[in-house]
């Protein structure tokens, strides 16, 4: 879980101690939301406490400052693409359709969720310089690697699969294909006259990048 961060001397109202985590996750919703659309620059902690029903004083209180509040909204994304894919529950399904339902689910996942696109965007801008004060980052996705690993293993003992695939390599290009598609669709669909967000050339690229992801990986 996001580690909580309470900034000293700042005591909480009573009516917000009685029900602290759903003050938290009202405060990082929000704050996943300001920081997606104006990036942590832009972003204002007025327009958080006023999105989130809260106040200043419970910004501090829990995250101590804007940039560690940004840090816990990006640690909070991150957390949640992890969990959703840990409930694809790859491991009990044929390698081949597990590939293919996280190809699928990567998509839709990036579709349904541009803020996440937005927060990685923004912080790609800085670095990386918050998430590497995280302490948890790398732990949160230890499971992702190991279920993929997990996945081409099995496909490689069933004959589907080539050997000497790299799982983190795999995944980057997963969703790299996804992630540049979509972060990029205004300059790509201006430059090949083409509006790349209608709903059958959005079919046709998960098609695509489904063929390319079971294409290299094939045995034969």
């Amino acid at each position: 879980m996001v580690e909580k961060r309470k900034s000293k001397g700042v005591k909480a109202p009573e009516r917000v101690r009685r029900n602290p985590e759903r003050t938290r996750a009202r405060i990082l919703e929000a704050a996943r939301v300001e920081f997606a659309r104006d990036g942590l620059g832009g972003a204002r902690v007025d327009r958080i406490t006023a999105r989130a029903g809260s106040n200043k004083r419970m910004i501090y209180y829990y995250f101590g400052n804007k940039e560690s509040l940004f840090l816990a909204a990006l640690e909070s994304a991150y957390e949640q693409i992890r969990e959703a894919e840990q409930s694809l529950k790859l491991t009990d399904l044929d390698p081949a359709e597990g590939m293919r339902r996280l190809v699928r689910f990567t998509w839709e996942y990036y579709l349904a969720h541009p803020e996440f696109i937005a927060l990685l965007n923004s912080e790609n801008l800085h670095r990386a310089r918050h998430l590497k004060k995280s302490n948890e980052i790398q732990a949160l996705h230890s499971p992702l690697v190991a279920m993929l690993e997990g996945l081409l293993q099995r496909g490689q003992r069933a004959g589907v699969f080539r050997r000497g695939v790299d799982a983190v390599q795999l995944y980057i290009s997963i969703a790299a294909l996804g992630y540049f598609y979509l972060s990029n669709n205004h300059t790509l669909s201006t430059i090949f006259g083409r509006d790349l967000m209608q709903a059958r050339a959005l079919k046709q690229r998960l098609a695509h990048m489904t063929e390319l992801v079971l294409g290299y990986l094939s045995a034969k």
